[in-house]
């Protein structure tokens, strides 16, 4: 059993149907986005109970959880076998261990048109309560593909026609004069050491994104925004 919370989240676990063993409601807390939450509760028969807030606090082990807090089922990943055969675009990460970064690409990846997250199961982050806070339920929509290894994976991708795009900061060419094929994956590594060398061996081509100032690097899940966004703006939308 796991933990999430905030008013996005536990709404769209609760919209998708997600497996919900109860959700607790700060006791006096109002306005028309809980109300929302506890409707949707009585209307798909989940358990809602109201509970003082510093209850939440405990519980949430914060006091960012917006009133709302719900136990559901343990994050169902998937497998590869469960990629959407029309999928256009996924979105891999190599390396990428903060759930903060994981949430906030994956709000951007679906929000680009994304079919899917590939994450490894080693040197990543895991779908955690502050992920899922950070998707702001884009996790209900995007389905995470946990593979053993993430090389392999690329290789089967390219097998089903896929081209594979590594973000890099040295890449030969910027993410806005590359020649984009669909269906694509891209690639995003850590920010403390980019893509693994073996990993960018995989890759089709390496893009980067040219930056005016004095640092080196923008924060993953603000340049998995530029390169995503270019890509659908020159895509024409979304996936399949």
């Amino acid at each position: 059993m796991t933990l999430i919370s905030g008013i996005h989240v536990v709404r769209e676990a609760i919209r998708q149907g997600s497996p919900l063993e109860r959700v607790l409601v700060a006791r006096g807390a109002g306005g028309p986005r809980l109300q929302e939450i506890v409707n949707l509760c009585r209307e798909r028969g989940v358990p809602v109970r109201f509970t003082p807030r510093e209850q939440l606090d405990r519980v949430a082990s914060t006091n960012a959880h917006q009133g709302v807090v719900a136990y559901r089922a343990t994050f169902r990943y998937r497998t590869m076998a469960d990629l959407d055969p029309a999928a256009r675009l996924v979105v891999a990460l190599d390396g990428v261990e903060d759930p903060h970064n994981l949430g906030a690409i994956a709000r951007t990846a679906h929000a680009a048109g994304a079919s899917a997250l590939l994450i490894p199961e080693r040197r990543s982050a895991s779908v955690t309560d502050a992920a899922q806070k950070a998707a702001a339920g884009a996790l209900e929509h995007l389905p995470v593909l946990r593979v053993v290894n993430l090389s392999r994976a690329l290789e089967q991708c390219k097998q089903r026609g896929f081209w594979i795009y590594g973000l890099d900061e040295r890449g030969p060419e910027t993410y806005d004069r590359a020649s984009y094929v669909i269906p694509s994956v891209f690639v995003l590594g850590s920010e403390g050491h980019g893509l693994h060398e073996l990993v960018k061996r995989h890759c089709d081509a390496l893009v980067s994104i040219p930056l005016a100032g004095r640092l080196p690097s923008l924060n993953v899940s603000v340049a998995a925004g530029v390169v995503l966004f270019e890509w659908k703006r020159r895509m024409g939308g979304a996936s399949g």
